[in-house]
């Protein structure tokens, strides 16, 4: 386990520090480099049916889980309250699940958006 700490930003920094999530609230983003070291940029929409991110006060999470299976490490983890959590390389048939469920659920959220509102929240 490893730590990150978030830096609440309006403008993703070009230079990035590993180890810091970079939130734009205002973009609805977080971005960071990728926890295994392999210094890819890993970007991640804030939205209900992509990433929601919390913050406590002190330190944030990112829920669901990472899956960077377009980089070469294909890492997943999980940012947990300032700690990320290595969940294991995906396998080409775990890649092929989420993906199969990460557009289940994108469909279900743009047909959603169209009769007016999706899980509840306005924009």
């Amino acid at each position: 386990m490893q730590t990150i700490r978030h830096q609440f930003v309006e403008f993703i920094p070009a230079e990035k520090v590993q180890g810091v999530l970079y939130v734009s609230v205002e973009y609805a983003m977080a971005v960071h480099l990728c926890p295994c070291g392999c210094g890819n940029v890993v970007a991640a929409p804030l939205d209900p049916h992509a990433w929601i991110l919390t913050y406590n006060g002190e330190t944030v999470s990112l829920w669901p889980s990472v899956g960077n299976w377009n980089l070469p490490c294909r890492s997943h983890y999980f940012i947990d309250q300032g700690t990320v959590r290595m969940a294991g390389r995906l396998s080409d048939r775990s890649i092929k699940a989420v993906k199969g469920r990460d557009k289940k659920t994108m469909m279900k959220g743009h047909s959603a958006g169209r009769k007016g509102s999706s899980s509840g929240r306005k924009r």
